[in-house]
């Protein structure tokens, strides 16, 4: 009888999981309309009272999306004052929805890693994830590894989509 050989274990392939990158932390989405009169007008008195007595260290090491409704109109300067609440308590704060913030998280994370170490090597973006990782992780992630590897793949490496091949050494 044969032995069963892992192909895949004994390859060059290397393997890239955003998974990995992941920051651990509590994510949280601030709703603006929660201050506003019948959650849909502001009345910047009572938005200011609202804010000041807001319990604001329930967030303290959060990563914090600040969000209004796309039909509530608010000015500018609104959600710049709910930042300047939740800011010395967030981790981090951006303005959007919970994905905007992962896609934040994982650009800054995914601009300062060495992707050197993928030079030349056939590369396969790993697909299937437990955790929110954004469309926009993968499309910065393969951007950046397209500089160095001789070929992308996404997926798992029993069922990879061929995305790249380098015709020349990097």
């Amino acid at each position: 009888m044969d032995e069963i050989i892992n192909k895949v274990a004994n390859s060059s392939l290397e393997v890239f999981d955003l998974e990995d990158y992941y920051p651990i932390g509590n994510r949280t989405q601030i709703d603006i309309s929660q201050w506003l009169l019948n959650g849909f007008l502001l009345k910047e008195k009572d938005f200011r009272e609202a804010l000041k007595n807001h319990d604001w260290k329930q967030y303290k090491g959060h990563f914090v999306a600040i969000y209004s409704s796309p039909d509530v109109i608010i000015p500018a300067w609104a959600s710049i004052l709910v930042t300047i609440h939740v800011a010395p308590f967030a981790k981090k704060v951006v303005s959007g929805n919970l994905n905007d913030l992962e896609s934040s998280l994982y650009q800054e994370i995914l601009s300062t890693l060495d992707y050197s170490k993928y030079r030349n090597k056939p590369v396969i973006i790993k697909g299937c994830s437990k955790k929110p990782v954004p469309e926009s992780a993968y499309i910065l992630a393969a951007q950046n590894l397209f500089l160095f590897a001789k070929s992308i793949m996404y997926g798992e490496a029993c069922s990879a989509v061929p995305l790249y091949k380098s015709s020349k050494p990097n």
